[in-house]
This record gives structure tokens, sequence and C-alpha cells, in this order.
């Protein structure tokens, strides 16, 4: 029998291809997608879709008993940048509805949980090249120290309850299909929208400024096949590194060069720098490649290829 799945945020950035990518593996009628608003018309149309706060604990739970749900993703959260503008609604969100799901999980009325984390959770003094699995976790944003807070629940509610909760730690994620989301490694999806509407960029990040970075179909692969993966293959329960690629505005610059010769860069940071600068520029992710087999696909010049493509046919610039 397939998995009845509920994806509450399904209309984010993550949470638009997630939706597309298990709709086409479990079948459509499999997937609940649920937001608190509607989401775009090819992803209603796609499959059943729910209205859903995720911060009700009672919408949540009415929706999970509904659809016989047993397996969450939960999607929803403030990222960086605005969690920065709106501290509190930022932690509110990002943790409640994390111990709804948690909770609901514990009454054993689903099965297994998806949460994602990121390396926000790493703060100025955790070591910046190849940042290890286990290190220094002082988080200066509050998007990190929610996400930072969340993994040590996860880890918990897995060795108190058996709660079987898994979780990524996703570096900066780049995808022509949906929009930026508020978040600092943004500049990596906006620099080619702009490049192809006008031929220049204004970086708010450095332009030697290197962050860990993946193409989106790498990162919902991953997602997909962690949860996938045998309980006993899956060691980390708190949250797993996950790497492909680190680059810089100038490197990317570059790469993008290579098909728009005349595209100009040019850098003006803002309050992002410092969120930029607080986090790892590498990241080391041997745990993931040996617990489950974690491969990524996309290097940089094939990720530029398939963005600036997927660009021009999905916003017809």
């Amino acid at each position: 029998m397939a998995s009845k799945i509920l994806i509450i945020g399904a209309c984010g950035q993550i949470g638009t291809e997630l939706t597309t990518a298990l709709r086409e593996k479990v079948g459509n009628n499999n997937v609940i997608a649920s937001d608190i608003r509607e989401g775009d018309e090819e992803l209603m149309a796609s499959g059943p879709f729910e209205i859903l706060d995720a911060t009700n604990f009672e919408q949540v739970e009415g929706v999970i008993e509904k659809h016989d749900i047993n397996e969450v993703y939960l999607m929803a959260a403030m990222l960086s940048a605005t969690a920065e503008k709106f501290p509190m609604k930022g932690w509110e969100l990002n943790m409640n509805s994390l111990f709804h799901v948690l909770n609901i999980a514990k009454a054993g009325k689903i099965q297994k949980v998806f949460w994602p984390s990121s390396i926000a959770v790493f703060g100025p003094t955790t070591p910046k090249l190849d940042t290890p699995q286990q290190t220094v976790m002082e988080p200066s944003t509050v998007y990190g120290i929610s996400k930072q807070a969340g993994e040590r629940w996860c880890e918990y509610y897995y060795k108190k309850f058996g709660v079987d909760v898994r979780s990524i730690r996703y570096p900066g994620l780049i995808s022509y299909k949906t929009l930026p989301g508020g978040g600092t490694t943004d500049y990596a999806v906006e620099i080619y929208h702009e490049a192809l509407k006008t031929g220049k960029y204004t970086s708010f990040l450095k332009e030697d400024t290197e962050l860990p970075m993946m193409f989106m179909d790498d990162a919902i692969r991953a997602t997909i096949s962690l949860m996938e993966a045998p309980a006993e293959k899956v060691k980390v329960r708190s949250s797993y590194n996950l790497s492909a690629l680190n680059f810089t505005p100038k490197t990317l610059a570059a790469s993008i060069r290579k098909h728009i010769p005349e595209f100009e860069i040019s850098y003006a940071p803002d309050f992002r720098q410092e969120i930029a600068d607080s986090w790892p520029s590498s990241i080391d992710d041997s745990h993931a490649r040996e617990d489950w087999g974690w491969q990524h696909e996309y290097d940089l010049e094939k990720m530029t290829s398939e963005m600036l493509e997927g660009i021009r046919e999905v916003h017809h610039v």
C-alpha cells in the first residue's frame, strides 16, 4: 500500500518541487499538499490541497486524520532574512509547527516525519572549511537558533519516544521553478533572472563570499532518498550535513558569462552579508554519503546551463 503523505508548506520554494516529485513517485492522490494560502495553478491542479496553518495544532491533526496520513514533510518555515525582521513570528512558526508534528507522531498517528534544518545552525565560531557533522554550533540568527533548537528536539523525540524523524541541513538551494522566499542565499537565484532580463546584477553579498549551495533537483532527490532509507541506516537523528557545490558571487558570474558574455555584476552588501559571514563556506557530508548513499549530480556548469534554460522556458525571459 502506498504511503499517504502530507506536505505542510507545499507552496514554498522546496515544497512546490517536492510535491511534484512525490506525486510522480507515489501517485497524485497519495500526496496531500497544504499551505496557509493556495499555490500556483499547476500545484493546485495536480492533486489534493488543503488550506492549513502549520501553527494550529487542531488544523494539522484534523488534516492528518481526514486523509489517513502516515508520513509528514514539514516544509513550512520563515527563512533567514525574513525572520531577522520578524523574530518572534519566525520563532513561533518554526518551532510550534515542529512540536505539533512531533507530538502527533509521538501519539502514533503518523509513522514518519521529515523536517528540514539548514546550514544556518552553524555560527561564527563554527569551523568554516569542511564543517564537520558534529561541531560547535552557536547560530547568530533567529532562523539558525530555531533550526538548532529543532534539531535537538528531533533527536530527543527519537530517543525518548521512538519518533522516526529525519532531517537534512540544507545548503543554499537554487531553482528556476519558484521565486526566492527571503533567504540569504537568494542572490544565487536572482542573479540568473537578472542576467537574462537586464544583463546585469547587483549582489547583496561581497564578491568573495563562498557558501555551500545545491541545485534543487539534488535537494529533492536527497530528501526523498533519506525518507526511503531503512530506519537502521539513518544514524543521525538531529540533522544530516548535505553538500554539493561551493561558490562565490564572482565565480557564479563567471559561469553565467560563458553563456551571456556581456553580463555585468556589481556589489552592494547589505544586512545579509553579516548572516552569510556567520555560515560555513564548505560542508563535510561524509555521514550522508556513507549512511544512505547520498551523491550529488549537479556541478556549477551543469546547474548554470539548466537554470538559464529553465528560466527562459518557465518565465519566458
